[in-house]
């Protein structure tokens, strides 16, 4: 063999092991590049956790941002115009929270529809999530896209505006058909869920959410009862509880738990000091009762600070004028335990279910009890939910003990007045609240504008009219002609 055929045999050695070694590469291309944590196929439990984080997450982040703002439970340190606290509204404050449940309500539709053959329990709670997620959207706006919500893969691109009432209709006939949908004798084959967990017994936690919830809606729309068969609703929830159970402890209130791990954090875990707690304090009308009471969830809420050697706490004003700068870190703020806290995912507690209770006995319903024992049972639910006790003299503090000889107003305005409070970081619900009921009464700062009145919905977010301008155009004369904070929804005219 000479030097060129040998030189050739190599040569074709060569080129037959790398094609060999490429073939064997190839074979096994698919398997070796499977992602071993993302799921390969998309089924209602891969769907379900991503949703309940991202809603909760959206929820939490609105009441930081806006309600504790808007509620006199914190105010800004320094505010030289402008700002919530001084019921200044912007087109871009609602944007989050609108951008929020769009942006899940695809996963939570496709949830719904591919369960409807074989698996109810999740068809249920997709019914539910998107009750709640929607009853909070057209709270705060009045008039949203809903029916024709997320049917892009339909054509329907510029979905119409939804009236309120509509709306509502809706979202109890949702919650009557999630609650009739519910098999709690099936847990969730698929897992998915960061609520309440994927057995039997998560199913009834569930169903007692999708009442509590319901219950929680039709006290909105008490005013307009006549409308809509409110109270006769209400009444079959309450003299039903086999049928219709609803929450009995604080092991049954729906809390998303954050477990720590990736990816389920806090959303706040890795926040900033200046960002979590240096650019905002208590107010003094939040704060100072809670003082006064010595209310065991200052320590986990709030920060102290220390004065003539004495750890304290301290609030601010709101609403105050342009030229008041508080200075950093001598007032109290968000406590950093709350930033790892894996309890701050709130959807609906338990003690704001008593609250509802002890307004539903007020009026003159069925409730089992009389509106005192359970506004006591929704004051130390709170407690029990934020990990801290109380004794029963807690209860017959001044201001605290329920007047039990007063009148309806002064019952009511107590009641409320301690939801309030159990309303803590529970997306917006004590301003809704607020505008439903007038309570509590806020003091107003010197520096609110006289033109500046408290709002009663937020603008639409701006980039709506280029994507949708005709139905928004709908809304808004829907709503006498105008985007303004001051206009009152459906269920607010009294």
């Amino acid at each position: 063999m000479n030097t060129m055929q040998r030189l050739i045999r190599i040569r074709f050695s060569f080129y037959f092991l790398v094609l060999c070694l490429l073939s064997s590469c190839t074979n096994d291309f698919e398997e070796i590049n499977k992602d071993p944590i993302r799921p390969s196929e998309v089924n209602q439990g891969s769907l379900l956790g991503q949703a309940e984080y991202q809603l909760v997450n959206s929820t939490i982040s609105t009441s930081k941002q806006i309600t504790h703002e808007l509620m006199q439970v914190t105010a800004p340190r320094e505010s030289a115009s402008g700002g919530l606290h001084r019921y200044e509204i912007l087109p871009k404050t609602g944007a989050t929270i609108w951008d929020n449940v769009y942006n899940r309500l695809t996963d939570l539709n496709d949830i719904e529809n591919i369960s409807k053959t074989s698996q109810p329990n999740y068809q249920a709670i997709a019914l539910t999530l998107k009750a709640w997620a929607f009853s909070i959207l057209t709270d705060v706006f009045g008039p949203v896209p809903f029916s024709e919500a997320g049917k892009a893969r339909e054509g329907i691109i510029t979905p119409k505006f939804d009236q309120q009432k509509d709306i509502y209709i809706e979202l109890l006939d949702q919650l009557e058909l999630a609650n009739s949908l519910v098999d709690t004798k099936s847990g969730l084959v698929l897992g998915g869920d960061l609520i309440y967990g994927t057995d039997e017994a998560a199913m009834i936690k569930w169903q007692k959410l999708m009442n509590s919830l319901r219950l929680r809606l039709l006290l909105r729309i008490m005013h307009r009862d006549g409308e809509l068969n409110v109270k006769s609703q209400i009444e079959a929830i309450l003299a039903d509880p086999v049928k219709y159970p609803l929450f009995e402890s604080n092991s049954d209130e729906a809390i998303l738990k954050y477990t720590g791990a990736y990816p389920y954090y806090n959303p706040y875990y890795n926040a900033r000091t200046l960002d979590w707690r240096q650019g905002d304090y208590y107010t003094t009308y939040f704060i100072n009762p809670m003082i006064q009471h010595n209310d065991p969830r200052l320590k986990v809420w709030a920060t102290t600070v220390k004065v003539d050697g004495k750890e304290v706490y301290s609030g601010i004003e709101s609403g105050y004028e342009s030229d008041v700068v508080y200075v950093t870190d001598k007032n109290s703020s968000y406590n950093d335990n709350l930033k790892t806290t894996p309890i701050l995912g709130i959807i609906m507690t338990y003690a704001e279910l008593e609250f509802i209770k002890a307004e539903l006995a007020l009026r003159g319903f069925k409730t089992g009890s009389a509106p005192k024992d359970h506004y006591d049972k929704g004051i130390k639910a709170s407690m029990t939910q934020w990990g801290v006790a109380i004794d029963d003299s807690y209860l017959m503090q001044e201001d605290i003990r329920f007047n039990e000889g007063g009148n309806f107003e002064q019952q009511f305005e107590q009641i409320i007045t301690q939801k309030y409070y159990a309303y803590y970081f529970v997306d917006m619900q004590s301003w809704f609240e607020k505008r439903r009921t007038g309570y509590p009464v806020l003091p107003r700062g010197k520096g609110i504008p006289v033109e500046n009145k408290f709002p009663s919905r937020l603008m639409y977010p701006t980039y709506l009219q280029s994507l949708n301008p005709s139905g928004l155009q709908q809304a808004i004369e829907s709503l006498g002609g105008a985007d303004v904070s001051t206009i009152k929804c459906w269920w607010e005219k009294q």
